[in-house]
């Protein structure tokens, strides 16, 4: 899945203009999420892609929120986030000097320094109607994700009063937010606490399936769809497979399709490059030690077997 974007810079803010691609792959799967997410958003409640990774949440919510017309705010989650990262903060001073001569004979000199407010993308978005999309919103600390609780429910944000001339701003009519994330189980991220999640509509995600992965590899790399089809059915063999620790997702797909396309190698077996360069993305993925020679040569026989299997000769 792709999607054409530029990036509208303004003092303060930097926003992205997003407009569907002619590469975006509308198959029905893709459609029918993405038709549900965009009712879910034009009646005014949050949407919450979750799911592994390598099942195209992040590009789907930009592929939505593109729909809504609307200038979109990117916003990437992180451990060191706190509410000021998202709200705004003080951010150096704004200095006024006044020279009075009034009588010729005297200067007089009056200084002052007052710290400057910046809004950060949070506010920026709530104020001008922007659609936000806050990518892996979990791997931020629950902490500093409350101040979203007001904006989602009393569509009013609040500010620091030791900061911010305002109290509060009301949330724009057109603001719209799409959070995305990974299963809790996943290393790195936060369990987001119940009363941000009571806000959220969660549509969960998998893998989708063969005609869908290859159809978007086609479009995202340019790979022959014959091609395409032969490397998809390798990795869902070898993801059906369990002998890996890191599940190959779309995106193994993907470096094998690009590589293939770029470097315009035969997906077959009789391509000892195309082999090699299978077991290079998919060999890493196992589950045990490197220094066991006899698990290497069973793991490396049993992609090996897959590769005939999948991608045979076109002789």
């Amino acid at each position: 899945m792709t999607l054409a974007a530029r990036t509208v810079v303004e003092p303060g803010r930097a926003t992205l203009a997003l407009r569907p691609s002619a590469r975006f792959v509308a198959t029905g799967a893709l459609e029918e999420v993405a038709t549900r997410a965009l009712g879910y958003l034009q009646a005014g409640f949050p949407v919450h892609f979750r799911g592994p990774a390598g099942t195209g949440k992040t590009t789907l919510a930009m592929h939505v929120a593109s729909q809504l017309g609307r200038p979109v705010m990117l916003l990437v989650g992180d451990e060191e986030f706190g509410a000021s990262d998202l709200v705004g903060g003080q951010h150096g001073y704004r200095y006024r000097r006044v020279v009075d001569r009034f009588i010729h004979s005297v200067v007089k000199y009056e200084e002052d320094a007052v710290q400057r407010w910046v809004d950060s993308r949070l506010t920026t978005a709530c104020r001008e109607g922007f659609t936000l999309i806050y990518d892996e919103f979990t791997r931020s600390r629950p902490e500093a994700n409350n101040v979203l609780l007001t904006v989602l429910e009393e569509r009013m944000l609040v500010l620091p009063t030791s900061g911010s001339n305002e109290a509060y701003i009301k949330v724009h009519p057109e603001f719209r937010a799409i959070f995305t994330s990974n299963p809790q189980e996943y290393a790195g991220v936060h369990a987001a606490q119940d009363a941000l999640a009571d806000r959220l509509i969660t549509i969960d995600l998998d893998f989708y399936d063969r005609h869908t992965e290859a159809a978007i590899l086609t479009a995202s790399t340019g790979v022959d769809v014959e091609d395409a089809a032969r490397i998809v059915c390798l990795v869902h063999a070898y993801r059906a497979s369990g002998a890996y620790a890191q599940t190959p997702t779309m995106r193994a797909a993907m470096m094998i399709a690009r590589i293939t396309a770029v470097q315009e190698l035969s997906a077959t077996v009789d391509d000892p490059r195309f082999v090699a360069l299978c077991l290079d993305v998919l060999e890493s993925k196992r589950t045990f030690n490197t220094r066991e020679r006899e698990q290497r040569r069973q793991h490396r026989e049993l992609l090996l077997n897959l590769i005939r299997e999948h991608c045979p000769g076109r002789g």
